[in-house]
């Protein structure tokens, strides 16, 4: 874990912290998964940097090996997390798609306010939260994982994200990195 800088202009990406995401079994417990996720989010509004929240609402069509849901998801499965404390400021992402820049708003509003560098959290480590760091990294930001904000309903894919996917990506670390970085360069 190598967390080096944060870029002037940093967003926090927020991935899938909603009722019906958090209801499945994971491999750590996201009661700590959404705590540190709303620690970072906190700390990066109190110095005035973007903070993305993410939600799935929909399964993508098509057809895979493994049982997935496609179309809608039931109501309620896609509210965001209280804990999360949505401010007005936030940017909502509705996705119906594993990464949260497919067919959204997302690269745009990160260009928009001039957005270098994002942070991820969330669940689900593989899924979610990787299909969105490989967009990013192929769009040009610079990537930061937050390891210890994340987790997956599988051990083994959790594992393989961030000890052979995400090193190649961008830098990884924990909420505390984050934050101590925060409050080094904007203090």
């Amino acid at each position: 874990m190598a967390l080096t800088t944060l870029d002037a202009k940093t967003a926090l990406v927020v991935i899938d912290l909603q009722r019906g995401i958090v209801a499945l079994p994971t491999a750590h417990p996201t009661g700590e998964i959404v705590k540190r996720s709303a620690d970072l989010a906190d700390a990066f509004r109190r110095h005035g940097l973007p903070v993305v929240l993410v939600n799935v609402t929909a399964g993508a069509p098509g057809r895979a090996e493994q049982s997935r849901h496609t179309g809608d998801f039931p109501v309620g499965f896609a509210d965001l997390l209280p804990e999360l404390n949505q401010q007005p400021s936030d940017h909502l992402v509705s996705k119906r798609t594993w990464g949260a820049f497919t067919n959204t708003d997302l690269d745009a509003y990160l260009r928009q306010q001039g957005v270098t560098q994002v942070v991820l959290v969330g669940v689900a480590t593989s899924i979610g939260v990787e299909s969105t760091a490989r967009f990013a990294h192929e769009l040009g930001f610079n990537v930061t994982f937050a390891v210890d904000a994340m987790t997956d309903m599988n051990l083994d894919a959790h594992t393989n994200s961030i000890a052979r996917i995400f090193p190649r990506l961008g830098e990884t670390g924990t909420t505390q990195d984050v934050l101590d970085l925060l409050e080094k360069t904007r203090a």
